[in-house]
Formats: C-alpha cells, sequence, structure tokens
C-alpha cells in the first residue's frame, strides 16, 4: 500500500488506553479491505493509530462512518504521507496547518 493514513488525538496513554484499542479494533472491524490498521502508539500526550491504503479520501470517509461522533472527535487530527515520505497531507480538520507524529 502506497500511504500512511494518522489518526491523532490528545490522550494520556494509561487513562485511556481502552479507548485507544476500543478505536483500533472497531476499526479493524469495519473498514474496507482496501484499508489496513496498522497498529497504534501513544506518548507525548498524543495517541497515533496507523493505517497503510491506496486511498486516503476513501480511508478517512470509511473512518468517519466507522467511529461516528466519540468524545475525541472534536480534538482529532488525520493526516496521511507516503510510506516512503516525510510530509503529512492534512485531512481534518481543515484549519490545521502542522501535523507531525512525536
Amino acid at each position: 500500500m502506497k500511504y500512511q493514513l494518522v489518526l491523532q488525538w490528545p490522550a494520556n496513554a494509561i487513562e485511556d488506553y481502552d479507548v485507544i484499542v476500543n478505536i483500533e479494533n472497531v476499526l479493524i472491524e469495519c473498514l474496507s479491505k482496501k484499508h489496513e490498521v496498522d497498529g497504534h502508539d501513544a506518548g507525548s500526550g498524543e495517541v497515533n493509530i496507523f493505517l497503510r491504503t491506496d486511498d486516503p479520501m476513501a480511508a478517512f470517509n470509511e473512518i468517519k462512518d466507522a467511529i461516528g461522533i466519540r468524545d475525541f472527535w472534536p480534538d482529532a487530527r488525520i493526516a496521511f504521507r507516503e510510506i516512503t515520505g516525510n510530509q503529512y497531507t492534512i485531512l481534518w480538520p481543515a484549519d490545521l496547518f502542522l501535523f507531525r507524529v512525536t
């Protein structure tokens, strides 16, 4: 797959671990086979769930359908990059100017 898509939001890794796993499991169950959940990490006050896809926009739309409105959604950030690249293209929110995985 050509792209890595990252779903990111602020969180405390220990307190929010069940939320992370729950969202990751929902994505595994609900996303089409065109997209693959590739794990998660947490630290530095943020959580990341990684997906691999050839179509980031289709993955983004499926993510919105799969997880619906959750407590973390207002703080969520979603971006993608080529697997071999370093530059992220931001999908959500529209007014976000900088995205990085720490």
